[in-house]
């Protein structure tokens, strides 16, 4: 595996620097040098490093991110925008960046409605698509959304070609799944891979993809408008070398088990556990008196977030301490108003 920024770094020339950073120290820490490459016109190691990660996720261009997913949703937005869409439908558990993005951008959303169950909100489902894809000028799906679940990718990907609008994916918390059917980059024209949270990258880390040279053109544009001229090079070398990092089919089974055998809410991501507990807040804090701590707490469940560098000694900790506790049941069918949504007015 040729890890092309960070080979560029350890082999770094030894100067005195009248350059930025402020803080004038030697490391990874640097700016756009003679031999860094520059990530605004790359030609050397981040050309490369973009070109193999292009390669690595079946896109036409990727382009390396250390703003998030954030300034990646915006560069598919501003693309959309560019190619003279006024219109797009977004679920209306989308991430905030997407309301923002379409707000800053002047493109009116059509909300896509969704129900939920078991406490959490449903994706939308094919029938929910299909009027989308008639109404607005494009279509935007997370997948995987924060539970592990999945919009039905292929039928919109078929939709998208019926009608021959674009459909775009916010996959920030999909990046793990390259290896898999269920990646966004086999399915979206545009697409971003929040690299960070569940591969092996620094926070900040992400990728923004397009499928085609058209699209690729215009998310360059995109991305030159909302993408840092400033970026951190230590942040640019984990991404490289998390896509790059191989798949751990151990973990992902193990997850899969450990569903099965502790009372989860089955989901379609291995990265994603849930577990009910009965007093969620009571269970946090056991957790974390024991050095265990969760993604997040959203009052019916616990969700543990794990990635190809996660351990099966840690996975069966999780599960020694959590049969300590009191499991709560599963929420049943709940309408979508019980769930807070956000919305464009927000």
């Amino acid at each position: 595996m040729t890890l092309h920024i960070a080979s560029m770094l350890k082999g770094q020339r030894r100067h005195i620097s009248f350059h930025t950073p402020g803080h004038k120290r030697a490391g990874a820490d640097i700016t756009e040098l003679s031999y860094s490459d520059c990530l605004v016109h790359p030609v050397g190691v981040l050309r490369e490093a973009e070109a193999d990660i292009a390669k690595q996720l079946g896109a036409a261009a990727s382009f390396i991110l250390t703003d998030g997913s954030t300034s990646g949703v915006f560069s598919m937005i501003h693309a959309l925008k560019a190619a003279g869409g006024t219109c797009i439908a977004v679920p209306v558990f989308s991430h905030p960046s997407v309301w923002h993005a379409c707000k800053i951008m002047g493109l009116r959303v059509r909300p896509i409605q969704q129900t939920a169950a078991h406490g959490i909100p449903l994706q939308p489902n094919e029938q929910a698509l299909h009027a989308a894809f008639e109404e607005a000028d494009a279509v935007l799906l997370t997948s995987p959304d924060y539970y592990g679940n999945f919009p039905p990718l292929a039928a919109a990907r078929e939709l998208a070609d019926k009608f021959r609008k674009p459909l775009l994916i916010d996959g920030a918390h999909g990046a793990h799944l390259h290896f898999s059917e269920n990646y966004a980059g086999r399915y979206a024209d545009l697409w971003v891979d929040g690299v960070h949270k569940s591969l092996p990258a620094l926070t900040q880390g992400a990728v923004v993809s397009a499928k085609g040279e058209a699209w690729a053109k215009l998310l360059h544009a995109g991305v030159l408008s909302f993408r840092t001229t400033s970026p951190s090079y230590p942040i640019m070398a984990s991404v490289e070398y998390a896509v790059k990092y191989p798949r751990n089919l151990a973990i992902e089974e193990a997850s899969e088990a450990f569903k099965r055998g502790h009372g989860c809410l089955i989901n379609a991501d291995w990265s994603k556990i849930l577990i009910p507990f009965a007093d969620t807040s009571v269970a946090e804090r056991y957790l974390e008196a024991h050095g265990v701590y969760p993604e997040f707490n959203d009052g019916n469940y616990l969700m543990f977030y794990l990635s190809p560098c996660t351990r099966k000694r840690h996975l069966k900790k999780l599960g020694r301490l959590a049969d300590r506790l009191e499991k709560g049941q599963v929420p049943s069918d709940a309408p979508a108003g019980a769930i807070p949504m956000y919305t464009e007015e927000q």
